[in-house]
């Protein structure tokens, strides 16, 4: 742990900062924290060993010449693969690098640090590991290419137990989830879309609950249709919200079934799909829209003035605002909340109500993995949302508090157990378990892993990160 603690960030800064200048100062601070970070480790993955290396005739059954009985026991049983190798438990995390964050197209390399980063979080969180793979989907003209997507993955598939599509732009990510969901032979999903639309689907339930509204009636308006909100909207429609109450706006404006510009673009199937469903009204503009809405979910553009207060202001009681850009949100919180919001959520960590996918990827993935599912389907994803908005609701939810957080350990292990169950309830379980037996394991491998963990540091193996860096940090992100 840094000599600088960072469990109060807010307290770091100067008091007579305003509230626009800490929000953009923490900002600062935690990109510039992170730089020197990833610089000071070299990343945050290494190779860690799952056996033992006691004396030197050991290499002899891990490698040469034992290793080779593995080998001739999976070519006569293929299968054997996900039990005498890290298979079962392996995930490979998927990237073309051309929508990270909100950063948009950082070049093949450039998504690394973040499929690292979501490796890491698969391992301390859910118990998995997981190797960060960015590709180069790029044809001669440069332009990305859903096809070398879908090829790559269909190649490497046989070195892992699941595969993680992440930071891929639309619609190249539809074509590839869509087609690898159907053609691969392991689960295929893509976390920013089926991720981040289970964790936004868990809080809204949670949400809906304490302002005493239902799913059903409620006026939803989505800013942004890529590849999150459009799954995000689905999935609401998929547990019982009405379509006809749903309006979304992409770049160009509001989706609606006179958009002929989308119905043209036979990629963007998903967002035509939508616009034959939702806004029946043809409303056009946001600040129509938002009149009277009860909740705005917006994963669009970064802010903070992307969302307009008055847009707020207009909202119905109690009305819900989940501003989930990263890494800055759409509107800041306080600034929702000075104009009525009764629940405002961001995808960040450093403010109430994370609404982030980290609380979800590793209990899905979990439970998909344990009983072999073939794929990972909506079905699944909106049964592991009403496990965290369960969870969330025992543990008691407030305003400031509605959805379960990552250091929650035990609801990646309740998220395994209800995905694994849908997985057999829908037929798509190759090794059926029961739904007990999933929670024990899932909690078993995260303890687990959290002791791995505490040994490194403890023994200083991962050394704490220098003073000097934090302070540089903070000293640098006060002078903006």
């Amino acid at each position: 742990m840094a000599a600088i603690s960072l469990d109060n960030i807010d307290a770091l800064f100067p008091a007579g900062l305003s509230e626009e200048q800490k929000a953009r100062a923490k900002t600062a601070f935690l990109k510039r924290l992170s730089l020197e970070a990833h610089r000071f480790y070299g990343g945050k993955l290494q190779t860690a060993p799952r056996c033992g290396i006691f004396s030197p005739p050991d290499f002899n059954v891990w490698y040469t010449p034992g290793v080779s009985a593995v080998s001739t026991a999976i070519r006569e049983d293929p299968a054997l693969s996900f039990d005498i190798t890290g298979r079962g438990n392996l995930v490979a995390v998927v990237s073309d690098s051309t929508r990270v964050l909100g950063d948009g197209d950082c070049g093949a390399s450039g998504g690394i640090g973040v499929m690292e980063g979501k490796a890491l979080l698969m391992k301390y969180l859910g118990g998995i590991d997981a190797v960060p793979l960015c590709i180069d989907s790029r044809d001669a003209d440069g332009k990305p290419q859903a096809r070398k997507i879908i090829e790559f993955v269909k190649m490497v598939s046989p070195s892992f137990g699941a595969v993680n599509l992440e930071d891929i732009s639309a619609p190249n990510c539809y074509e590839a989830l869509d087609a690898l969901r159907e053609e691969c032979p392991i689960p295929v999903w893509h976390d920013d879309a089926q991720g981040t639309a289970c964790v936004t689907l868990a809080a809204l339930l949670s949400a809906l609950k304490l302002a005493q509204k239902s799913l059903a009636e409620a006026k939803i308006v989505l800013l942004g249709a890529g590849a999150a909100n459009t799954t995000i909207a689905r999935l609401i429609i998929a547990d019982g919200g009405n379509p006809a109450n749903l309006i979304l706006f992409d770049s160009q404006g509001a989706l609606h079934s006179g958009r002929t510009d989308i119905q043209a673009d036979t990629r963007e199937y998903r967002k035509w799909e939508l616009c034959l469903r939702t806004n029946p009204r043809r409303v056009m503009d946001e600040a129509a829209a938002l009149a009277g809405a009860d909740v705005l979910i917006a994963l669009s553009k970064p802010g903070p003035d992307t969302v307009k207060r008055a847009w707020v202001r207009g909202m119905a009681e109690r009305a819900i605002v989940f501003c989930c850009a990263n890494p800055v949100p759409e509107i800041w919180p306080y600034a929702a909340r000075e104009e009525g919001a009764f629940i405002v959520a961001t995808g960040r960590g450093d403010f109430p109500n994370q609404v982030n996918n980290s609380v979800c990827f590793p209990g899905i993935l979990k439970g998909a993995l344990a009983v072999r599912a073939r794929k990972i389907t909506d079905g699944m994803a909106v049964r592991c949302a009403h496990a965290i908005a369960d969870f969330s609701a025992r543990r008691g939810v407030t305003p400031d508090n509605i959805i379960a957080t990552m250091e929650e350990t035990e609801v990646f292990a309740i998220e395994a157990a209800a995905v694994a169950q849908a997985a057999m309830d829908e037929g798509i379980a190759l090794r059926p378990l029961p739904a007990d037996e999933v929670y024990r394991r899932a909690m078993a491998d995260i303890a687990s892993a959290r002791a791995m963990f505490d040994s490194l540091q403890n023994s200083g193996c991962i050394k704490p990160l220098p003073e000097e860096i934090v302070q540089r940090a903070l000293r640098e992100s006060i002078k903006l």
